[in-house]
């Protein structure tokens, strides 16, 4: 399969501000919840009270995401990925079947796309046209990566973007923004810390972030992770 869009949809470019905090406070007792998380609150209540939907169900949905779907299988990945580099290969060249075992009940969206950070390139996902995203293999996507914000300037000036999630990417480094789609669907392969050679992982499992699975920002150092 080939990849999608590079050139149309990556390259290094030098701008300004990305503003990836959208929730808003509100008075009351849901005052912590996003304008969207207050929607959809509302349209569940609709749902509930006509009796088109379960309140069990619906439950039992958000357990599945929190508990058996999320960044913890992405994580998991990467760490098979990072210390067998057989595995590592065979993520790359198919990254939907590589990392079938990993998923919940053994599955994985089709068409999972997996690319790879190195020294010289650092890879960053968008879906421009909506919110495509790996829910397989990350769960839930966050509410910044849905925003008109996040989704036309990546495109435009992924370098500031990356600034404002603060990671600094090297001048000299190029910056490939690919665009999901409900066909294709991508996650990064990340670059191992430096000192955590010898790690089992389940500990470098740990040092995995959601966010450095999209290209917004890096895995834990072993320092930050208290090793």
């Amino acid at each position: 399969m080939t990849a999608m869009t590079t050139h149309d949809h990556h390259g290094s470019h030098d701008d300004h501000g990305h503003h990836h905090d959208h929730g808003h406070d509100h008075d009351g007792a849901a005052s912590d919840l996003s304008e969207t998380e207050l929607r959809v609150r509302a349209l569940q209540t609709i749902l509930i009270e006509k009796g088109y939907t379960d309140p069990a169900a619906l439950d039992a949905i958000v357990e599945t995401y929190e508990t058996k779907i999320g960044p913890h299988i992405g994580a998991r990945i990467v760490a098979r990925a990072w210390t067998d580099s057989a595995f590592r290969q065979a993520l790359l060249a198919d990254a939907s079947k590589a990392a079938a075992p990993f998923g919940h009940e053994g599955r994985v969206g089709a068409h999972l796309v997996a690319v790879e950070n190195t020294p010289d390139r650092h890879n960053m996902v968008v879906c421009t046209l909506c919110s495509c995203y790996p829910w397989d293999v990350l769960g839930l996507p966050p509410v910044w990566y849905k925003s008109f914000a996040y989704r036309s300037r990546t495109v435009k000036e992924p370098r500031a973007v990356l600034r404002e999630f603060g990671v600094n990417v090297p001048e000299k480094s190029e910056i490939r923004v690919w665009d999901s789609t409900a066909e294709v669907r991508y996650m990064v392969l990340p670059e191992r810390p430096a000192g955590t050679e010898g790690w089992s992982e389940e500990r470098l499992a740990a040092l995995v972030t959601r966010d450095s699975m999209i290209g917004t920002g890096l895995p834990r150092t072993p320092e930050g992770d208290g090793a």
